[in-house]
């Protein structure tokens, strides 16, 4: 199948097939060896790259700015004082105004409804560098990170354990049934998906042969290859702290849960900045740190690749 990318916008893996994941995935380890290499890439000479932050970030601005200019763009940061999207002029405006002096725009905010209007109206590729509901450039490093660990990405057992309902469980989620891979979502009931979401990723489930399951048990984590977790409290539940912590607190990642898995060779994500003691104890993260800031690394290499192959 000829996979032509040219144009289309990254706001959720939703709307991309397992053969265009594939691609982004191979372009990504083939970029990645180039530029261990030392070979510099030209394949956004002369394109300049709009970067808009609501949110701060430390691994999607870098890997965005270093990855444009490694393949000699020009990355422009907007941050949330630079331009004001929504409020002194509409989005739609906006997108419009960029849409006519760059050739592709990343956002990282908090409304999904503001990626999509910018990928509706400015006429160029946008890329979603996470919103309060989708996080899709990090699934395709931490699926890069995996194929690199495993060698297949095809019927691996992934379990996420702790706050279900965040933008990481949601994408991860989507990214592991489109993939083949089988998903187990560990978590309190009241942190569970939405419902619509858990309905759409089974039907994804069903077509690529993977398996798609709900639990609050912690048992659950047997025969896992994959266990991965992430912060309590998203960016703006800050006041939510305390009551998360108690929530989440039997869903730990520490060394009781991994002996649960009845495996020697599973490993331990997580997609940073961690809170340790909290989600994931300090031993547990250290030994899985190489695998962790692998899947750092490669957020550089799997957006070179989204932005190469849609510019």
């Amino acid at each position: 199948m000829t996979v032509n990318l040219k144009g289309k916008s990254l706001l959720t893996l939703k709307d991309f097939n397992k053969v265009e994941i594939e691609y982004l995935l191979n372009l990504a380890g083939d970029l990645k060896q180039k530029k261990r290499m030392g070979i510099i890439g030209e394949g956004l000479k002369g394109k300049n790259i709009a970067l808009i932050f609501e949110k701060p970030s430390t691994r999607t601005r870098c890997a965005f700015t270093v990855a444009c200019t490694d393949e000699g763009g020009h990355p422009e940061y907007l941050g949330k004082n630079d331009i004001q999207l929504g409020y002194k002029e509409s989005v739609e405006d906006t997108a419009r105004v960029l849409g006519r002096l760059f050739d592709g725009i990343e956002f990282r905010g908090f409304s999904q409804e503001h990626v999509e209007k910018l990928a509706k109206y400015s006429g160029v590729p946008v890329w979603n560098g996470l919103t309060d509901d989708y996080h899709p450039t990090q699934i395709l490093a931490d699926l890069l990170t995996i194929k690199e660990k495993f060698g297949k990405l095809e019927g691996l057992n992934f379990v996420y354990v702790g706050d279900g309902r965040n933008n990481m469980a949601n994408s991860l989620m989507i990214g592991c049934s489109k993939m083949g891979m089988n998903f187990t979502l560990i978590a309190p009931k009241q942190l569970w998906p939405v419902d619509q979401l858990i309905d759409e990723c089974k039907a994804f489930a069903k077509e690529s042969g993977s398996i798609i399951n709900i639990s609050d048990d912690t048992e659950e984590v047997a025969q896992a290859d994959i266990i991965y977790t992430d912060v309590w409290c998203s960016m703006g539940e800050e006041t939510k702290a305390a009551e998360r912590i108690k929530l989440l607190k039997p869903y730990q990642v520490n060394k009781e849960l991994l002996t649960k898995t009845n495996k020697n060779d599973t490993i331990c994500m997580h997609c940073l900045p961690a809170v340790k003691g909290n989600e994931i104890t300090e031993e547990v993260f250290e030994q899985y740190s190489q695998v962790i800031f692998d899947e750092a690394e490669n957020r550089m290499h799997t957006i070179k690749a989204v932005m190469v192959g849609t510019i």
